[in-house]
């Protein structure tokens, strides 16, 4: 129960559209968190690493009904599949990430870097490049064909990096006062992730306040997160609007930091409405305080042509049909623009593939507020899209004339849009790369599917067209949410964005090395699962992933991953590949 459930109800309603009790609990919450701060700055680096090892215990005992409550909220069935996806990016998240973040303060604690036996490598533009999986031999193993970096801005050197590495947690005693996370309505390990990175990497205590859409989370955020609870260094509350507008500009209050929309956004750093805008037009924010955030975007499908076999047509479409469907379509990484050539011979054919994908992914509950107004906007303003699904709720949306709109606006909704560009080849390359930096708004994520043989021929010029992808995250023959999954990595906007202009936001997450300014983390996984990986070359042994919206059994997979992230054991991975090779 929160805070402002546990308060007695007052008929005292102030101008902030609270009663007097709760905005005192809200209060009360901040001194408590005061407190906490002081607590938090003595305790040591060991003991912190200590503290999450407890946390991980009881994330781990609470999983099933972290994931189940989760389901529950998104309205589906316990036996369904698509269970999976409450498993994976829940508690399994989760767990792999209080894991890798405690690792690394166990470094600290003992005067090693995090990064010893790491052996950095280099990418176009005199960038350090910092291998973040496979982590170990198991992740390896259960992540395998699967590879990422993370790109530290250009210039930065490795000794640099390495003396860096830390960030606040290299003067913990320097605590940052109380931080503020708005958590976000749509996955349910980013706000308790947000709030882990508030903690160790920017040595803040944590407000957190959740989002009503996840109201129901709570009392399984409570157990798990019980430890930062009782030492005082997390407080969780509900409500609205209200309750975070009188948040965000509490003087007890040093920092912001936001999951959701670029709207919100601006609502909280200039005020809502026609002042609100104009406010933002003078470069004059109501907010007097620094603002961190993660707001999504318009992400990018890019296609490089290729010699294609039917079944890597079918594979593929599969492939972004996930991207656009995963957790309904309501992801901040939701891929929303396919990118293709109008010179690939394969095109037509490709498109098929891609309605009959989307056509037949499972049907689900349109759980997320105003996913159906979303797509009525579409359906206003590309009256020719295809409406493709059992009930014909999803949209397919031909916006190469005119894709203004379908750029420019995040549907957050299974709304998906397809831009040609002409060319073949490097050209083609080139030129969707403009596209996607030039045209769509946002800089969160960007996924490039491309076959290994035309890779190959294109050498050195696709890691050069890589590196002018300007996105903090890229998936090379992988959907952008393993991203997210991936705790070593870094989770955000491409740095550069101002106030006035957020786009996808300012700031990372997650990073559980600690990496300081980091720019990108580029991913790359195998063009398609094994066996058929063989035939490309490609010495992957990764099955159908269980993040696809097509895997018959992604919810005994997910269950057997978090069960094994729990407590990691080689005598694990056979039922965990058991299951997997059943999708």
């Amino acid at each position: 129960m929160s805070i402002i459930e546990q308060s007695a109800p007052s008929a005292a309603v102030n101008q902030a559209g609270m009663t007097d009790d709760e905005r005192a609990a809200l209060d009360a919450a901040v001194r408590e968190l005061h407190d906490g701060e002081r607590v938090w700055a003595k305790t040591s680096l060991a003991d912190r690493a200590a503290l999450l090892r407890r946390v991980h215990g009881l994330v781990a005992t609470s999983a099933q009904e972290w994931a189940l409550t989760a389901s529950s909220i998104k309205g589906l069935d316990a036996d369904s599949p698509l269970v999976g996806e409450e498993w994976l990016s829940g508690p399994y998240a989760m767990l792999t990430g209080l894991a890798a973040v405690a690792n690394s303060l166990e470094a600290l604690a003992t005067l090693r870097n995090p990064l010893d036996r790491i052996t950095f490598g280099t990418a176009p533009g005199d960038r350090v490049t910092v291998p973040v999986m496979p982590a170990d031999a198991a992740e390896g193993m259960l992540m395998n064909g699967f590879s990422a970096e993370v790109w530290m801005r250009s210039g930065v050197d490795g000794e640099t990096v390495r003396a860096g590495v830390g960030l606040a947690s290299l003067h913990p005693t320097e605590t940052g006062g109380v931080g503020l996370v708005l958590g976000a309505g749509n996955i349910t390990s980013i706000a308790p992730l947000d709030v882990l990175y508030e903690l160790v990497a920017n040595n803040r205590v944590a407000l957190l306040k959740l989002n009503p859409t996840l109201a129901g989370m709570e009392p399984v955020y409570a157990n798990a997160l019980a430890p930062l609870i009782q030492l005082g260094v997390l407080r969780i509350v509900q409500g609205g609007g209200p309750v975070g507008a009188y948040l965000v500009h509490h003087e007890g209050i040093a920092h912001v930091h936001i999951t959701g929309s670029a709207a919100t956004h601006d609502v909280i750093v200039y005020g809502p409405g026609e002042e609100g805008r104009a406010r933002k037009k003078a470069g004059t924010p109501t907010l007097d305080k620094p603002i961190t955030s993660e707001l999504g975007g318009v992400s990018p499908i890019i296609v490089v042509p290729g010699e294609w076999l039917d079944s890597d047509l079918t594979f593929q479409a599969e492939h972004i049909a996930t991207m656009r469907l995963h957790n309904g379509g309501y992801n901040c990484i939701a891929g929303q623009v396919v990118i293709l050539s109008a010179d690939w011979p394969q095109k037509k054919q490709f498109l098929t593939a891609l309605r009959l994908a989307l056509d037949e992914a499972p049907v689900r509950h349109a759980w997320y507020p105003g996913s159906d107004d979303r797509v009525a906007a579409a359906r206003a303003s590309y009256p020719d899209a295809e409406a493709v699904g059992p009930d014909g709720c999803r949209l397919l949306v031909d916006a190469t004339a005119s894709a203004d709109v379908m750029a420019s606006t995040e549907y957050f909704s299974p709304v998906l849009g397809v831009i040609e560009v002409p060319g073949t080849g490097q050209e083609f390359l080139d030129a969707a790369v403009a596209t996607a930096n030039d045209d769509l708004v946002g800089t969160l994520g960007a996924n490039v599917l491309i076959d290994p043989k035309e890779r190959r021929r294109l050498g050195d010029g696709f890691r050069e067209a890589i590196a002018r992808l300007r996105y903090g995250s890229i998936a090379i023959n992988a959907w952008t949410g393993v991203v997210f999954l991936t705790a070593a990595a870094t989770w955000g906007a491409f740095p550069g964005h101002t106030l006035d202009d957020v786009q996808s936001g300012r700031g990372v997450v997650h990073n559980a090395l600690l990496l300081p300014d980091p720019e990108r983390t580029v991913l790359t996984g195998p063009f398609r699962a094994f066996p058929h990986s063989v035939r490309h070359g490609e010495n992957a042994l990764f099955p159908k992933p269980p993040w696809f919206v097509s895997a018959r059994s992604a919810a005994l997979t997910g269950q057997r991953l978090t069960e094994y992230a729990a407590k990691p054991s080689w005598l694990k991975m056979p039922s965990v590949f058991a299951a997997a090779f059943r999708a």
